[in-house]
Formats: structure tokens, sequence, C-alpha cells
């Protein structure tokens, strides 16, 4: 075998027919896109939700609600991961564990915003915890085993009542 007799298997490379070189092609004239109008022409093939006239569907349809551009992105951790990672050996109980020290044993990936510890699960280990929520269920668990747990954000107070009602 030589390297002039090396060549691609038979299909591998398909030559595109070149439309738009006169009616005797086969793709001459309107070049495979119909006659006139807007989508025979170039660089308009993205109108998907146009519909002739008609008001399109996406306008028809009534837009709620709002997503907060700067908005606080929290990693969950469930207190079951965390008594696993305990009796794994990555974390010593006996130090106090925060966001820095769950990222560098590997439990979480990144810490974003801060961590938020949920209940599902069960945690028997005495651990000093700092985190920036907690729901009430991981707190009482926590607290259930003889651990401290901190949340470093404030927790959001019930709206007062609206001013000039008289109660």
């Amino acid at each position: 075998m030589r390297l002039n007799d090396i060549s691609d298997n038979k299909g591998a490379r398909y030559k595109f027919k070149r439309v738009g070189r006169g009616i005797g092609s086969g793709k001459g004239k309107t070049a495979g896109r119909g006659v006139k109008g807007q989508k025979s022409r170039s660089g308009v093939t993205g109108i998907r939700q146009f519909e002739g006239g008609q008001m399109p569907l996406h306008m028809r349809m009534p837009k709620r609600g709002f997503n907060k551009p700067n908005r606080a992105k929290y990693a969950e951790l469930n207190v079951g991961r965390l008594q696993a990672a305990i009796d794994a050996g990555k974390i010593d109980a006996k130090n106090k564990i925060d966001a820095a020290a769950l990222v560098a044993a590997g439990v979480l990936r990144r810490a974003h915003d801060g961590v938020r510890l949920l209940g599902v699960g069960e945690i028997k280990t005495k651990i000093d915890l700092e985190v920036a929520y907690a729901t009430g269920g991981a707190r009482a668990a926590v607290e259930k085993a003889g651990g401290t747990l901190t949340a470093t954000e404030p927790r959001k107070e019930e709206k007062p009542a609206a001013k000039g009602k008289k109660e």
C-alpha cells in the first residue's frame, strides 16, 4: 500500500450542488427556494413565529412573573450528605465547618453566594456549622445531635400590617 492508494470511503465526501448557475443545472433561476417573497431572500430564515399578519402565539400569551437578574444563588446541601462526608473522613467534625471547608473537602463543587442547608437525611455527629441559610428541619436536626448552627444571612421577617388599616 502506498500513499497514492489511500482514499476516503465511498460517500464520505459529498460534492454539494452549486445553486443559481443557470436553468439547465436543475437548481438554477430560483435556486430551489421557490418563487418571490421574503423567504426566498437570504438572511430571513429565523422568522419562525411569523403568522402572516395574525397575532403570533407568543404575543397572545399572557406575560407573568419576573426573574431578578442579580438574585443570589446558593449551593444546597442536605444534612444526610454532610453526615456521609463526616463518616467518610472528608470533613473533621471537631473543626468549624463553613462553605470554604465544604468546597475544600469536595462535598460541594462551589459555594456560589453561600450554602443553604436542607433537612433531608439524618445527622448524628456534633458539629459547629456556619451557613448562609438553614431550613427549620435542618436546624432541628443539627441541634438534636448536640451541634450548633449559625446562619449568616438574616431571616426575612413577616411583612408588617398595611398602613392605615385598623386592627
